[in-house]
């Protein structure tokens, strides 16, 4: 990642209007800001989320409260709770987020 003509700024995530995006089941909530080609998100998954989608994405990810489950496409499932995150470069591994009771999440992709 490469960041550059990103002046010093103050985001309250609270003040932002939020997307709702559906999974198989549950629902996502994003408030975004975008920085030039950064993208910065604070996403809420309600409790029995499952994405409806395998992403290749990379991203930058931080559990802010709750507890989030990712799985790779190849099978294996990591557990994250409040104050984990995890990393993965475009391309790299697809994966797909589940939670039982909800997550807060800050992603940087």
């Amino acid at each position: 990642m490469h960041m550059t003509d990103i002046p010093f700024g103050v985001t309250d995530w609270a003040s932002l209007p939020a997307t709702q995006h559906a999974g198989i089941t549950g629902q996502a909530y994003c408030r975004t800001q975008q920085f030039g080609i950064v993208r910065v998100r604070q996403v809420d998954y309600t409790a029995d989320y499952l994405a409806d989608h395998w992403c290749s994405k990379g991203h930058i990810l931080l559990v802010l409260d709750g507890e989030l489950q990712t799985e790779l496409e190849d099978g294996r499932i990591f557990t994250l709770t409040a104050g984990m995150s995890y990393q993965v470069a475009d391309q790299a591994e697809a994966h797909r987020s589940s939670t039982k009771g909800g997550a807060k999440l800050f992603i940087v992709d």
